[in-house]
């Protein structure tokens, strides 16, 4: 099924495969330069949840800083941190991380420092829940639901009152509560710039607060904020205009989208292209490109690369730098995703959980230089070898 729409958004392009092809030629180890930043290659860590506060305060732990400083150290180009919410009751989970107070801002500086001295770069991802906020963690021994109060969950907010699946009904937001949000995505981002983190990207994917605005099933809004596609994205452009605002010129911004919510009726790649081709105008500078969590219960077609044909679709229809994520777990696979022009970088996720060096081994697969690899130094007595 993916490789049927990647066919059809090929041609919907105007462009053959060939056409595409000739426009880029470059390897997954070269490097990459977003606005200021030069990033050592084209190989992400993506955000990934832990769900691993158990303290429940938002501050990152040690537990954070072997996560993310053992991928670092295994040779990413660019590691992004994990949803990090902008409020308290913006948490996927009482488990996740913030950016809401400067306590966390202060506990987050080993660990940007960590990253960095390795090589790689350093984003955050900034993120408010919305209805899929106070949610159990997986493998807590809950099954998926709203955590209650007296477990230490929250009242959770939406664009209107409609319900994600089973979860708790959603209080609808009013403007003013909207023009708060903002203002919490802003404060976010300023802690991120003083800490050090080098790239901020927002969270619009996945059903949470940001893409549930953009849905039509789910924004059932009649003021502003909801209705046109116009109104449904005010809410994004805020935000990202509020971040911008306060982000240096030179530090890179990004956005990860839900390219479809694989439902009749819904947010669909068109959707998508047109929101991109607005962030672009608004400063963003790379889309993140993933698919899906908008609406429960649809059916999705995984399968090895099954989101890369929105990656690419959006690319050549909009001109915007994207990310490809999704089941890319071979170092050929990877490569040819970028050698043909369907994405500029490769997000490894899980692979990643498994094999927090997986940079390291694809480079020695793909044939590149050992002196072109990036091991630390203490590690190269241990370098893969024929």
């Amino acid at each position: 099924m993916a490789a049927n729409m990647e066919t059809n958004m090929t041609t919907m392009s105007g462009m053959t495969p060939e056409q595409e092809q000739g426009q880029i030629s470059r390897g997954l180890f070269e490097p990459m330069v977003l606005r200021g930043l030069r990033m050592r290659n084209r190989v992400w860590m993506p955000p990934m949840c832990m769900y691993a506060v158990d303290a429940r305060d938002g501050k990152p732990t040690p537990f954070h800083y072997q996560h993310y400083v053992s991928r670092a150290m295994g040779g990413f180009g660019m590691v992004i941190a994990e949803s990090t919410a902008v409020t308290p009751d913006g948490r996927i989970s009482p488990e996740d991380l913030g950016l809401w107070n400067d306590d966390q801002m202060n506990a987050w500086r080993w660990i940007v420092d960590g990253v960095r001295g390795t090589g790689a770069a350093f984003g955050v991802q900034l993120n408010h829940a919305g209805r899929k906020a106070s949610s159990y963690a997986p493998d807590c021994g809950h099954g998926p639901g709203t955590v209650p109060g007296d477990d230490g969950g929250w009242p959770v907010v939406g664009p209107s009152a409609v319900a994600f699946g089973d979860y708790a009904l959603p209080r609808e937001l009013g403007v003013d509560e909207i023009h708060g949000i903002v203002d919490r995505f802003r404060e976010a981002a300023v802690r991120a710039v003083l800490v050090g983190f080098q790239m901020i990207q927002i969270h619009a994917a996945h059903g949470y607060l940001l893409s549930e605005f953009l849905d039509p099933l789910v924004n059932q809004r009649t003021d502003e904020y909801g209705g046109s596609l116009a109104n449904r994205m005010r809410l994004l452009l805020e935000v990202v205009a509020a971040v911008r605002g306060v982000m240096p010129e030179n530090m890179p911004l990004t956005v990860r989208i839900s390219a479809t919510d694989w439902a009749k009726h819904g947010w669909g790649v068109e959707d998508s292209v047109n929101t991109a081709n607005e962030l672009r105008g608004h400063g963003v500078d790379l889309i993140d490109v993933s698919s899906g969590g908008i609406v429960d219960g649809v059916s999705i077609p995984v399968e090895p690369g099954y989101q890369v044909p929105f990656s690419r679709y959006i690319r050549h229809r909009t001109g915007m730098p994207v990310t490809a994520v999704g089941l890319i777990t071979k170092p050929k696979q990877a490569e040819r995703i970028i050698d043909e022009g369907r994405a500029d970088a490769v997000e490894i996720g899980r692979a990643a959980l498994r094999d927090p060096y997986w940079p390291l081994r694809a480079a020695h697969k793909l044939g590149v230089p050992r002196d072109s690899i990036p091991y630390q130094r203490p590690y190269l007595r241990g370098t893969w070898r024929d």
